[in-house]
């Protein structure tokens, strides 16, 4: 069945932006589409182009045997400051204080198209890192990891606060939490990743940063090169942390538990 110029280009856009950094060999399209390589090849120009232009992405063509074509995220700076403002705008509101100077932000992490939103902007500013896995600690930072591990099509690893049977052997380390000052535990299955692997650690809040420096610690005892940290929210006190070269979206700068007043910014420095 022959298949037109249009439904090829909106058949390929979508694969392509549905794996993203999944390299796809013009064979495929080819039997797929049953069109000539050089017809293919005009198609993807279109894309690209057209993505370019509305500033949606980028098409990269990898030359070679084992070559092809792949999508990768990649968001201009104009849509990540508008994305950013929305979120901070919403957990402003006063209704989200909670007791302890806290802000409640479980919705909106766990909300699919906001969690999609922030992969994306975390692949577009750790893409030049290339790791090999992406690390967070259960639970609330998981969806903002595992979007962060989708658009950069590498594996999502999990660290437990406590080891399971179920995973085998596991590395477990105490380490001190930067904000409550307690020791607290955490454990990852000795299979879980690989010696040497390039690895960026992504989670939704930081304050003192000691769980992304008990991160880096576990980390060393894998052998494991941290190539980048990013956070969703980080406090703007204290202003020393535990941690150094880390990434926050967004600053916390104090919370007014009495007016229910949330002084919450896009980082100025992305």
């Amino acid at each position: 069945m022959k298949v037109k110029r249009s439904e090829r280009i909106a058949a390929i856009t979508k694969i392509l932006v549905e794996h993203p950094n999944v390299i796809f060999n013009l064979d495929y399209f080819s039997e797929l589409f049953m069109a000539a390589k050089s017809t293919l090849s005009e198609d993807i120009l279109t894309i690209k182009q057209t993505l370019d232009s509305f500033k949606l992405g980028i098409i990269e063509t990898i030359p070679g045997a084992g070559g092809g074509v792949r999508y990768r995220a990649c968001w201009e700076n104009g849509k990540i400051s508008r994305t950013l403002r929305d979120i901070s705008q919403k957990l402003r509101d006063p209704g989200r204080v909670i007791p302890g100077g806290f802000i409640y932000m479980t919705d909106i992490i766990f909300s699919p198209s906001t969690a999609f939103n922030i992969g994306e902007i975390f692949a577009t500013k750790f893409a030049d890192k290339k790791p090999d896995y992406v690390i967070t600690v259960e639970t609330k930072g998981i969806p903002l990891a595992m979007m962060t591990a989708r658009a950069m099509n590498v594996p999502l690893v999990i660290i437990r606060r406590d080891s399971r049977v179920t995973e085998g052997s596991a590395v477990s380390i105490n380490y001190v939490s930067g904000s409550t000052g307690r020791i607290q535990t955490m454990s990852l299955a000795r299979r879980a990743i690989r010696g040497g692997a390039r690895v960026l650690i992504i989670d939704d809040f930081m304050k003192a940063g000691g769980t992304a420096k008990g991160i880096l610690n576990l980390m060393g005892e894998f052998g494991a090169d941290v190539v980048g940290i990013g956070v969703l929210v980080a406090t703007r006190e204290p202003l020393e942390k535990l941690v150094k070269d880390y990434l926050p979206l967004l600053i916390l700068n104090s919370v007014d538990i009495n007016t229910g007043t949330v002084d919450i910014v896009p980082n100025q420095n992305l």
